[in-house]
């Protein structure tokens, strides 16, 4: 055990805390802290490091012919920004958007600054949309919405489907690699290269507060994606709420990031894109994900890139920690410059926590914080942050300055999550009904979630995540099932033989799990790492029924307690959206295309691939 060991000295944020209970017994709670200053807009945070640092990188990312890194520095970006905003505004598109269908790049950062410059709200969509999809409703869908002026992608030739599929919206179409012979197209070199006049500074200095900085659409994860029209307001409110939870420190390095979370969703798009350009910081693109197959560009990255900061979901830090036991080397790397670490996704279970503990106190002797913050789309990814070092995992902390929580009481426990404040969307762009549907009389969003004190009467010690009220499901007896919490135990309970698990049970007798083995752990116990065979294999299942009578033991309600375990031989499919772009189990889209799974695992003869807990 880690306890032991001090945390790292931070110049965390103080917890000072206003917390008052209503008749019904709904508890308001707000930081006393002031926010201090908000910047007129995020052009401004960048010229300012341009002026500041021009040499400085930015960016960088990788070359996928030559595997060097390719730098934009902040000078260049700047430039860059600018000659792509005149282009934007010599064609006269009267403030419409510009949509992005391609990953992260460096290109891609510039269109977004550029965008903003020239007062046209930036639209990143997830690739998927564009190259999984075979008839591209979703990408149809958003584009009827947003009617964009400007479609930008990488290559060309990669997305020429989906760029046929919604050519009907006549709108202009820049590309950066890969050109398609019979489709009109602008190259990006000669966007960059446009001579900039003093329309580009006339249209920053026309930014305000409440210029729409981007439409960003939901993951789609609780339902249909939908708009969210983010201002320069919020942007920057955000930005100021992750700047202040963790004050200055002269002796800390500078900022350097190794990041795969996507722009196209609010952690790895705002909250992460734009605290390494108010910190002045270098990101390294990272082409790797937390996806099996996919892991291993991260750990080379790493074998390069020693970051002050990182941040991933439990799927990766589960690859993390295989990775970091069995090389030592890799370990003095990663931990030589780092400061903290971040979580989210999901709650991040027990056991793999302190194992990631343990490699830091192995290569420094003190432990990291894990700096977990809490949000959605609505609200700029500013609700809660965790801003004080803690042992406990699974926290979503406590409100940043500048944002009022509502907690309205479920039951004994938990509560459902509101929030108000000027990082919070007013509204989705024209969806005037589920507008009216998010947000309650007094107008506190919804988000959907459920949380419970640490400790009821010390308020100050935080909040933690009780999982998505929308998961939860009744058995057929009428019992709900937690189903965030419920998992997470279940993981710790089997650590480290299971990679994650999908909980079944609705309208159903009793609980039960499609589990995915975590080969590396299975290599180290049984000698064999193959998913098919891991599938039946019975040393295996007698290590799982073993983990999980334990569990039950230690859970006697029939919400908790596991009765059949589904040993999976196929991984989770990103293609078929059961792993989302950020790297974390979608239940219900697992439920709905494992529907044979499911019916399989409570038949009267289970397959040799389903564990038997408990008669």
């Amino acid at each position: 055990m880690t306890a032991q060991f001090p945390f790292i000295n931070l110049p965390f944020l103080e917890r000072d805390l206003e917390v008052a209970e209503q008749d019904d017994g709904t508890v308001l709670m707000r930081s006393r802290v002031p926010l201090g200053p908000v910047e007129a807009h995020l052009p401004a945070v960048l010229k300012r490091r341009a002026l500041e640092r021009p040499e400085r990188p930015w960016l960088n990312q990788r070359c996928q012919q030559t595997g060097d890194w390719r730098t934009l520095t902040y000078g260049e970006a700047a430039r860059q920004a600018d000659a792509a905003t005149q282009w934007l505004l010599t064609q006269r598109l009267d403030g419409r958007s510009v949509m992005v269908l391609s990953g992260n790049t460096l290109e891609h950062a510039v269109v977004e600054l550029a965008a903003m410059q020239a007062r046209m709200p930036y639209v990143p969509v997830t690739p998927a949309y564009s190259l999984l999809s075979t008839d591209h409703a979703k990408l149809k869908a958003m584009v009827a919405l947003i009617k964009p002026a400007v479609i930008f992608v990488q290559s060309a030739s990669q997305f020429q489907a989906a760029l046929r599929a919604v050519a009907s919206c006549d709108a202009w179409v820049i590309y950066v690699d890969e050109p398609v012979n019979d489709f009109d197209a602008t190259a990006w070199s000669a966007v960059v290269t446009t001579p900039v006049s003093l329309a580009v500074q006339r249209s920053i200095d026309t930014i305000t507060h409440d210029t729409v900085a981007k439409y960003l659409f939901t993951s789609g994860s609780t339902g249909e994606p939908k708009a969210v029209p983010v201002t320069q307001r919020m942007i920057c409110v955000s930005m100021a709420m992750h700047a202040k939870t963790v004050g200055y420190d002269p002796i800390a390095p500078e900022s350097v990031l190794l990041e795969w979370l996507p722009w196209s969703h609010v952690a790895g798009g705002t909250a992460i894109f734009n605290s390494i350009v108010n910190d002045g910081g270098t990101m390294y693109i990272d082409d790797g994900r937390p996806v099996p197959g996919e892991f291993a560009k991260t750990l080379r990255n790493l074998d390069e890139v020693s970051p002050t900061r990182f941040s991933s979901v439990p799927a990766g830090y589960a690859m993390l920690a295989d990775a970091l036991e069995a090389d030592e080397t890799l370990g003095q790397r990663f931990f030589r410059r780092l400061r903290r670490l971040t979580s989210s996704g999901a709650k991040l279970p027990d056991s793999l926590y302190e194992r990631l503990q343990t490699q830091a106190v192995r290569h420094l002797g003190h432990r990291i914080p894990f700096v977990a913050s809490y949000g959605s789309t609505e609200t700029c990814a500013a609700t809660t942050v965790v801003h004080w070092p803690t042992g406990q995992a699974g926290l979503v902390g406590l409100p940043q300055p500048g944002v009022e929580l509502k907690l309205v009481p479920l039951d004994e426990e938990r509560y459902e999550i509101r929030a108000r404040g000027a990082s919070v969307m007013e509204g989705y762009f024209r969806q005037p009904e589920l507008t009216r549907l998010a947000f309650d009389d007094e107008g506190y969003y919804r988000l959907g979630d459920a949380v419970t004190f640490v400790d009821r009467t010390r308020p100050e010690e935080g909040l933690a995540f009780a999982g998505r009220v929308a998961e939860e499901f009744k058995l057929q007896s009428g019992i709900f099932v937690r189903v965030g919490t419920l998992r997470v135990e279940v993981v710790s309970s089997a650590a480290p033989l299971l990679r994650d698990v999908v909980v079944v049970g609705a309208d159903l007798p009793y609980v039960a799990l499609l589990a995915w083995p975590n080969p590396d752990a299975c290599q180290e116990r049984f000698g064999m790492r193959d998913a098919h065979a891991l599938s039946s294999h019975a040393p295996l299942h007698d290590a799982l029924r073993e983990s999980l009578l334990r569990h039950n033991e230690r859970h006697t309600g029939s919400s908790m307690r596991i009765r059949r375990v589904m040993v999976l031989n196929e991984p989770p499919s990103s293609d078929a959206g059961e792993i989302t772009d950020k790297g974390y189990i979608n239940q219900r889209a697992v439920l709905a295309r494992r529907a044979s799974a499911v019916a399989a695992l409570y038949a009267d003869n289970p397959g040799a691939n389903v564990v038997t807990i408990e008669a």
